[in-house]
This record gives C-alpha cells, sequence and structure tokens, in this order.
C-alpha cells in the first residue's frame, strides 16, 4: 500500500543516491504494474535492469493509496519532472537532452459527503473497479514468477448482480445456478441451459489436443464461421430472453457496449471473443479450494501487484530506486535514437532500452516536446463510493453490472460495480467502498451515466431521515438502499505512445480484468527481446511451501 500522494514525491533540494553502475540493458521509470512484469521479465531473461519511480512507494497509476491522498493524486500535474537537472548537468558532445514532461491523467473530479474517520484506513485503488479471474494469464504469472508468495487474495463471495428494470438479480453462470433461479420461467431456464450446454462442449472440445479429437469433438465445435459473426447475432439462435442475453453479453462475456445499438462498429464482440471469456469464467470457478466463484481480489488492494513483480525482479537483480524522477531524455546527435535517460539526481543513465511511465509526454525523436495527440484518447468514468451497508445481504464482496440503457435510453455502454469490505484491509470494519466504471469518449456524459448508477443503488441521509429502496428478488424484507456516505466522480484518460527505443507502457484501461493490459505487456517484452521466454516458470525462486491450489 502507499503511504504518500505522488505530488510527495522528491522535491527540491533532495539528497539522491549516486546509481552505480551507470549502464544498464533496460531502464524503467514508474512501478506500474505493466512496467513491474516487464521488469521482472526482463530480469529473469538475465538482463540488467534499473527500476525508478519518482514516488515513495510503488504502483504508479495502478496505486492503492491512503484516502487522504486521493486529491493530491487526482490532481493534474503537467510540470517538467525536475527542471533544474538539465540545467544542472549540461549535455555531452554526444547526447542531447530533452525534458520530460507530466501530462494530466485525470479530470473532472467532483467529491460530495465528508470521509469518514478514521480516513487513513481507507486504501483505495486508482484502477477500480478491478478483479482477477481465478484462471487467468496475471494469477498464472503471479505463480510462476513467484510474485504470488508476496499477495494474498480472498474471493468476491457474493457473486455477480445484474441490475434490471430497476431491481438487483443474481447472476445464474451454472447449471446448478439456473435451476435455483426462482426469476427464470421454465422455457427461459431451457433455453439458457442449452445455450450453455453447447458452449462447454465447444470448450472441452477445443481444449483437447488435434490428435486426441473424435469426430464427437469435431461435430461439437462451433464453426470458424459462426466464430467469427458478431456474438449477439449467434446468441439469437437460442432465442433467449432479454435479461438473459444481458447476463450472457454483459455479466460473463464481458462486452463494454452495447450489442444491440444501430452503429456499434468495431465494439461489437465476435462469437470466438465471447465464448474465450465465458471459457475463462467456468474455468475459474472451482479453480482454487477456498476461492467462491470466479473472481477473487488483492488483499490491501491492486497496489500489491506490482509491488510483488518487483520484489520477483529485485531477486534476480534489478535494482529500485524510489524517490527518483527521471527529468529528460538523452539521445544521440541526431535525435534519432534515445540512449538513456538524466535522473532529477542530475546523473546521466545509458541503457538499450527505455521504458516510461504513460503519464509522461512521450517527445518525438525530431522536436524537443510535442503536446498533440496524434489519435484522440479513449476516456474511462470512474467512481470511488463509501457506505455502511452491503448490496447484497449478509454478502461482503459483490460485482454489479448495469447493461446498455439499464439505467437510461443513451447508456450506450456498460456500468460495473465492485463492492469491497473490511475482509479486504481496505475500509474499516462496518464499512463498504464500491467502485464504479464505463468506458466514454465524452467525459460528461461518462460521469453522469456513474452518477445514475450511484442513484439507482444509493440513497443521500435526507431531512427526515429516511433512506430510499431499492427492488430485490430476495425474500428479505431488507431492501432500503444504503447511504452514501462518500463518493469521487472522476474521469480518466487512456492513452498510450511508443517510438522506438523509447517504449511506453499501457495505462489502465476500462475492463475488469488484466488480460488486455498484459498481452500489450507480452507484445512488448516480445519486441525488445525476440528470442527471450516471457517469464518461464523455472524463473520462479524456490519456496519450501508452495501451493498453487489455494488463492492466498
Amino acid at each position: 500500500m502507499a503511504d504518500e500522494p505522488a505530488g510527495a514525491a522528491a522535491g527540491a533540494g533532495h539528497d539522491y543516491p549516486t546509481i552505480d553502475p551507470t549502464s544498464f540493458d533496460v531502464v524503467l521509470c514508474g512501478t506500474g504494474l505493466p512496467e513491474s512484469v516487464l521488469a521482472a521479465a526482463c530480469a529473469a531473461a538475465g538482463k540488467t535492469v534499473l527500476h525508478v519511480d519518482p514516488s515513495p512507494f510503488y504502483g504508479s497509476l495502478y496505486s492503492s493509496i491512503p484516502l487522504p491522498s486521493l486529491a493530491s493524486f487526482l490532481s493534474p500535474d503537467s510540470s517538467p519532472s525536475s527542471s533544474s537537472a538539465t540545467a544542472a548537468a549540461a549535455a555531452s558532445d554526444s547526447h542531447t537532452a530533452v525534458d520530460l514532461h507530466r501530462r494530466g491523467v485525470y479530470s473532472e473530479v467532483e467529491t460530495s459527503g465528508a470521509i469518514p474517520e478514521p480516513a487513513r484506513r481507507f486504501t483505495v485503488d486508482l484502477v477500480g473497479p478491478r478483479v482477477l479471474y481465478c484462471a487467468d494469464e496475471a494469477v498464472d504469472l503471479l505463480l510462476r514468477s513467484g510474485g504470488s508468495h508476496h499477495v494474498e487474495f480472498k474471493s468476491v463471495d457474493g457473486g455477480s448482480l445484474l441490475y434490471w428494470e430497476g431491481s438487483l438479480y443474481p447472476v445464474p453462470d451454472s447449471s446448478r445456478a439456473i435451476f435455483n433461479d426462482t426469476t427464470l420461467k421454465r422455457m427461459e431456464k431451457y433455453a439458457l441451459n442449452k445455450f450453455y450446454n453447447v458452449v462447454k462442449e465447444h470448450i472441452a472440445a477445443t481444449s483437447a489436443s488435434a490428435d486426441e479429437r473424435g469426430e464427437g469433438d469435431a461435430a461439437a465445435m462451433i464453426s470458424e464461421e459462426d466464430l467469427d459473426l458478431p456474438f449477439i447475432e449467434f446468441l439469437n439462435r437460442y432465442k433467449l430472453c432479454p435479461k438473459m442475453r444481458a447476463v450472457v453479453l454483459y455479466a460473463i462475456s464481458m462486452a463494454d457496449y452495447d450489442q444491440h445499438g444501430p452503429d456499434p462498429s468495431e465494439k461489437l464482440i465476435t462469437t470466438r471473443e465471447g465464448i474465450q471469456t465465458i471459457a475463462l469464467y467456468s474455468k475459474s470457478i472451482g479453480r482454487f479450494a477456498n476461492a467462491e466463484g470466479a473472481f477473487i481480489y488483492p488483499m490491501y488492494g491492486h497496489g500489491e501487484l506490482p509491488q510483488a513483480f518487483c520484489r520477483c525482479a529485485a531477486v534476480k537483480g534489478a535494482l529500485y530506486v524510489l524517490r527518483m524522477p527521471v527529468a529528460a531524455l538523452l539521445m544521440d546527435e541526431e535525435k534519432k535514437h534515445v540512449v538513456g535517460a538524466r535522473l532529477a539526481s542530475g546523473q546521466d543513465i545509458l541503457c538499450k532500452q527505455l521504458i516510461i511511465d504513460p503519464s509522461y509526454k512521450i517527445p518525438t525523436l525530431d522536436v524537443p516536446c510535442d503536446d498533440s495527440n496524434s489519435n484522440s484518447p479513449r476516456k474511462v468514468a470512474r467512481s470511488i463510493c463509501i457506505f455502511s451497508k452491503s448490496l447484497k445481504g449478509s454478502s461482503s464482496n459483490v460485482l454489479v453490472v448495469f447493461p446498455p440503457k439499464s439505467l437510461e435510453e443513451q447508456q450506450v455502454a456498460a456500468v460495473r460495480l465492485l463492492q469491497l469490505s473490511s475482509n479486504l484491509a481496505v475500509c474499516p470494519p462496518g464499512m463498504f467502498m464500491a467502485y464504479l466504471s464505463t468506458p466514454c469518449t465524452d467525459a460528461s456524459a461518462g460521469k453522469q451515466c456513474i452518477k445514475k448508477a450511484i442513484d439507482a443503488l444509493f440513497s443521500l441521509q435526507d431531512s427526515d431521515g429516511l433512506e430510499g429502496h431499492l427492488e430485490t428478488t430476495s425474500e428479505s424484507t431488507n431492501d432500503v438502499k444504503p447511504t452514501l456516505i462518500w463518493s469521487c466522480v472522476y474521469v480518466q484518460e487512456v492513452t498510450q505512445g511508443t517510438s522506438g527505443s523509447l517504449l511506453s507502457c499501457p495505462m489502465p484501461d476500462e475492463n475488469l480484468d488484466y488480460r488486455n493490459i498484459l498481452e500489450s505487456t507480452k507484445k512488448l517484452f516480445a519486441d525488445i527481446y525476440p528470442d527471450e521466454e516471457f517469464l518461464p516458470k523455472k524463473s520462479a525462486p524456490a519456496y519450501g511451501d508452495d501451493d498453487s491450489d489455494s488463492a492466498e
């Protein structure tokens, strides 16, 4: 967990250490999850690695920080990393220094309510809502690298809920759940079971090797033509009711955008993509004996993940220096290639490959600093809420999905909410936190959608002390909406840039998991070292208590 905001990073007059040696294979600036995974992979491949961060803690844009530090972290800061460092050390005859500037990643910050005490007992993620599938690549990488010994997980015990027509419904994600669902009619259960069985047979058939497949497996496989279809077209064949289509599309296949829209263009997911996520979801259930459902969450927050990979890198020889900003790029005389970095201390470090935090503006190689972006950046509207009553009975942690158009007709993307409790050590006992997010191109529209979701699930204490009500499918009469104590709504840009010997890792995106981020990270590693294996199993240090069957 982080102890101070980014703004508290090394300031004027800091007694910076001298780094020795002064030349490395790889220098990384920023300890976000992608940079930390890359550092571990490079160190495991036998490369010399220097990993610096301007903050006094690990995580960068993937940090978990004390709630009182949130305002400082969300405040935009576009000042140079260190305006004095470049001036203090003149460029050499063979190198040209190009100042680096930070960009404002967050905007449209809006808070309401008073932060409850003790405020520092609340630890907030900058990437929320975010979970790990029990069977996803992030978990496999933690196990392969040995990082799993530095982080503990708990399950999202309340499973998933779908917000539909003003009510919350449990997501039927298995045959047993479908059978026990009292809100579904007999024919609806039959149609959903039929669809799940087709998908399960396809997954089983494709899991077998080509040599092991029989005629039955070939018949069970969905055709390539159907796999390339928009998933909604494939799904329509099974005549699911609208609510169950929403369950499959947005609560299990995790589609972000309206799959029924008049012009979804590239935002439609294919049958192949939908089934891949269903397979991951199905494979995750029951992987760990002590994990309920498909999802797990790291104790103390997602900031523990980059720290775990940094520890793996350090074991393999990577050098770590916190409170050390990178002030400038070092370039060759023609300003065509990055050859190193100038630190805030004024020390020049040479390297074959420089990788920087995506919150830095990336200069072009022929202009000192270019503020323009060739592509309009994507945005994610996010929110953090604090309340004192669970959204689902006695469940501690639960995921809620709002399909497109479930909140208002103008809603074009799903909203996801993740409720967390004190059993994850992120808030005091008796309190709960929720993270919400939705992708957007317009900041105002994204924030409006988030606020609609908050209004649907929470109430503000009115002058009469009365609270609103939320319709539920439970027989319990305990249907009073939780009272919202404090909230923060903001917008995050999602940008990334790469350029030759200067690379930038991906920012936190709009997704619920890390699959896309890790895929981009693996591609960066392959671009740098095409002949090296990415975090091989043998790279993990030996531990006497290794247990891959536990989520903790």
